[in-house]
């Protein structure tokens, strides 16, 4: 959903279900789910209720389907490191860490969608919270599975590190206590696949020898 065309140029141009969307992002991003109306959200949209609900059948519905898209774009990023660097899980891994360490000043002024929604969504049943540990999950998966394919000898807990990493970074540029946390998450993901690297070499490569 993100553009670099803004409203209100861009809101007329959009399909009906899709502007609803665009302008639920917006107000979730900004003011949280809780605190956003289903009759904010048709004013932004330039809408209807009544528009809205032929569209999605409650305002828990609009919410899941919006993660659906956030996770739709963090999926993206693992297929992208996979097609630019193929045959080379680190790189891979990396490439992952980099797409995190790029969005971190976005993070800093609206927080990760995903933290942000869990905070607000404590039931566990709630479909918007089913959609994010699905994709979750899913994510390690694939994760681990870079990590097995980069020769790691214990690549469930390689990826449960670098996933700490990840989420981590994004919390601290959040609240403000860490400086220069995308060079720092770089370096430490960089680590732990140095740390995690069979003696015998990898998928990428036989270990770097220090020099001396």
């Amino acid at each position: 959903m993100a553009s670099t065309a803004r409203r209100p140029s861009r809101v007329a141009k959009l399909p009906p279900r899709e502007r609803i969307l665009d302008a639920a992002e917006e107000l979730f991003q900004s003011e949280g789910i809780q605190r956003v109306s289903v009759q904010a959200i048709a004013e932004r949209a330039e809408t209807t209720k009544m528009a809205i609900y032929r569209h999605f059948e409650t305002k828990d519905a609009l919410v899941a389907e919006w993660l659906r898209i956030v996770a739709a774009d963090y999926q993206a990023a693992f297929d992208r490191a996979e097609a630019e660097h193929p045959g080379r899980p680190r790189e891979q891994i990396l490439a992952l860490a980099r797409f995190i360490a790029e969005g971190l000043p976005a993070i800093s002024h609206r927080g990760c969608p995903f933290i942000n929604s869990l905070a607000e969504l404590p039931d566990r049943s709630h479909p918007a919270r089913q959609v994010i540990e699905k994709h979750k999950a899913h994510q390690t998966r694939r994760l681990v599975g870079m990590c097995a394919a980069a020769g790691l000898p214990d690549p469930e807990q390689a990826a449960a590190e670098i996933t700490f990493v990840l989420e981590g970074a994004q919390v601290s540029t959040q609240n403000g206590s860490i400086e220069q946390a995308g060079n720092r998450l770089m370096r430490t993901v960089e680590g732990i696949l140095d740390r995690h690297r069979s003696p015998c070499g990898s998928a990428d490569g036989p270990p770097q020898r220090s020099a001396r």
